[in-house]
């Protein structure tokens, strides 16, 4: 069938939204990690605790919370109000804030279960060589836990690609702002348009496989390489 254009525009929406979300969370979730990995901070299972809190709370209280902090009445709110920027929610800049927050823990916790699988051994030997700190970080740490990066990096990805409640709260429903891929399929049934939410489900369906796929084939190369 022929998709109107208003179709397309969801779905460069939804991949633009993915690919800043995955940068940002690469960045962040990083050094996160890396923290949580080695640290011994009493703080350390409240700081697991709070990344993981998305994979078990619903995506609709979270970004009702979200939108309550980002609103007009909210702290956050304010404080991007008074810097001029207005306020986050209804934004696409409100969609990748929101999309950081729930896919933090598919970033931090195969990195961080990347950094654990390293042990210890590697950095002492660098340590001894007299590499500093930053030097056994980037030039150790990170070559050891790419596996853990390019999970992350997928998982995220994929995770944003297929986010619903979250965006929904944060962002509406308006056209080639905030209407995500998920959000364009939802309207779809909703006008019983079956054929045009088919071939944007199943367009989502096929790329989330090969991207899952292409993961778990790069793991299994991986696995393979140690062996």
């Amino acid at each position: 069938m022929n998709l109107s254009q208003l179709d397309f525009q969801p779905v460069w929406l939804t991949l633009q939204l993915a690919s800043i979300t995955t940068l940002l969370l690469l960045c962040l979730a990083t050094p996160l990690a890396w923290w949580l990995a080695n640290t011994t901070s009493r703080y350390r299972q409240v700081i697991n605790a709070l990344v993981a809190l998305p994979l078990v709370l619903p995506p609709t209280v979270l970004g009702f919370y979200l939108l309550l902090l980002l609103g007009p009445k909210g702290w956050l709110g304010q404080f991007t109000a008074s810097l001029g920027l207005g306020t986050l929610p209804f934004t696409f800049a409100g969609l990748v804030l929101a999309s950081v927050i729930y896919s933090l823990p598919f970033a931090v916790q195969p990195i961080q279960n990347a950094f654990i699988a390293i042990g210890r051994r590697p950095l002492e030997v660098a340590a001894t060589l007299r590499a500093s700190p930053w030097d056994r970080f980037i030039s150790v740490a990170l070559p050891l836990a790419k596996p853990g990066l390019l999970t992350g990096a997928v998982l995220c990805f994929a995770h944003t690609l297929g986010e619903f409640g979250v965006v929904l709260m944060i962002g509406g429903n308006i056209p080639g702002q905030t209407q995500v891929l998920s959000v364009a399929i939802f309207d779809h049934v909703e006008a019983y348009e079956y054929a045009a939410a088919h071939v944007l489900a199943a367009g989502m369906l096929g790329f989330s496989f090969l991207v899952l796929l292409t993961l778990y084939w790069r793991t299994g190369q991986h696995a393979l390489q140690r062996l």
